[in-house]
């Protein structure tokens, strides 16, 4: 009775087996990949904008734009822009006299960040504001000192589009925030370096990017939720990739609650739906076109592309794992339990043994996946040397991954439609 039970359990670790398997092959590659930019020994020469989006971050702007002054790079070849979008505190007068040129922007129709950073592009434009580049910061991040000379050795080797290694800035603060860094660090910082190594895409995260100057001419920013994946689907798709520079840091404080990060996880996950269902059956149909038209390498870009949407998030997958191992095996090899009685199904002597054999070998694979995504997370926090705080607190990942299973299924059901809503700030 319980045979086809196990059968399909077998299918869907199968299913999981392909998932970690490739981020097994990210896990390997990363480890060739290089982990900072060749030295240049010329002066710098690329002049950057720097646009950053506000709404309301009269707290957190003052320390960001305090960071921009004390980088190392000529003050001559950048300016500082902020993007004061329908603020009703004093972000304005906080980016003025922090030495920034303040854009104020009233418009309550047209809501997110997409909408403010085209709208300011357009009026830089417009006045012709001298730049090579133009570099994204969130209102509440601080970036490396050597990050802009990062990102002029970079695009004078010809990189058009540069992700920085985006990670949290306020670790220890509490253990949820710890968990985000975990995260952060697989997925900002181990994934991108394995697609360095094999030919891929680094992907937007939505701060610290780096676009050559007529690259956001040609690709404008949309209004969807998650605009950062959206202007990267463009891109790829239109012959573009994104590079990762890891020795370029920008870091951001993130929600020290659960209940303070709950818009924000709305956010990406219905972007992430979204661009499972509208992206993934393109970027495969591109994969598979592209075989014999550009080569093996231009082909993986696509597909990497699409695994990008198709990998869950890891709590959610972690979580799926666990308790299909638990299902297999609390299950029977073979026997049913009808009346509340044991009674061995009548076969012949030859089968006897084979759901006793497909329970043992969705035991193993169980176990193999669940070892796998260690080796991955494992990996990805001895990558970027994580401190000992991070691995004592992946003990409080089993409340994180309820949590977010009730977020997961409140999306899902489309019981949290709302629109862009401003991330809650720590007090």
């Amino acid at each position: 009775m319980f045979t086809w039970v196990q059968g399909v359990l077998l299918l869907f670790q199968s299913v999981s087996s392909f998932i970690v398997g490739y981020l097994l092959i990210l896990t390997g590659a990363a480890q060739f990949a290089k982990r900072r930019t060749p030295a240049q020994f010329r002066e710098p020469v690329h002049r950057f904008l720097v646009l950053i989006p506000a709404h309301n971050e009269e707290k957190l702007l003052p320390n960001t734009l305090k960071n921009l002054k004390q980088l190392d790079y000529p003050e001559s070849l950048y300016s500082i822009h902020v993007i004061a979008d329908n603020c009703t505190d004093n972000t304005s007068d906080v980016a003025r006299s922090g030495g920034a040129t303040v854009h104020e922007r009233k418009n309550d129709a047209l809501l997110g960040k997409g909408y403010a950073l085209q709208w300011a592009l357009e009026r830089l434009w417009a006045a012709d504001e001298p730049h090579d580049a133009v570099l994204i910061l969130d209102a509440d991040s601080t970036i490396s000192p050597n990050f802009l000379s990062v990102m002029d050795a970079r695009l004078g080797q010809g990189e058009r589009v540069i992700q920085a290694y985006y990670t949290v800035g306020n670790m220890g603060q509490s253990r949820g925030v710890d968990i985000r860094y975990a995260a952060l660090a697989a997925v900002h910082f181990l994934r991108p370096q394995g697609r360095m190594a094999l030919g891929g895409s680094a992907g937007l995260k939505g701060n610290g990017m780096v676009f050559a100057a007529d690259i956001l001419k040609q690709h404008k920013w949309s209004e969807s939720l998650t605009e950062d994946i959206e202007l990267h689907m463009s891109l790829i798709l239109n012959g573009e990739r994104v590079t990762f520079a890891p020795d370029a840091v920008v870091q951001a404080e993130m929600p020290e609650s659960l209940a303070g990060s709950y818009t924000q996880n709305v956010r990406w996950e219905r972007g992430r739906m979204q661009a499972l269902r509208h992206y993934t059956p393109l970027l495969l149909k591109r994969a598979w076109s592209s075989r014999s038209e550009s080569g093996n390498r231009r082909s993986f870009l696509f597909f990497d592309a699409a695994m990008e949407h198709i990998i869950p998030p890891f709590s959610l997958f972690a979580a799926w794992t666990a308790l299909t191992l638990l299902a297999v095996i609390g299950l029977p090899g073979g026997k049913s339990n009808i009346g509340g009685r044991n009674q061995e199904p009548v076969r012949p002597m030859n089968s006897e043994k084979k759901p006793h054999r497909l329970k043992s070998v969705n035991v193993l694979l169980g176990g193999g996946l669940l070892l796998g995504q260690l080796i991955y997370m494992f990996g990805a926090l001895r990558a970027v040397q994580a401190p000992r705080r991070i691995y004592q607190s992946l003990a409080y990942t089993p409340i994180f991954v309820v949590w977010k299973i009730w977020l997961y299924i409140r999306v899902l059901l489309g019981l949290d439609k709302q629109g862009w809503v401003r991330t809650k700030r720590n007090d």
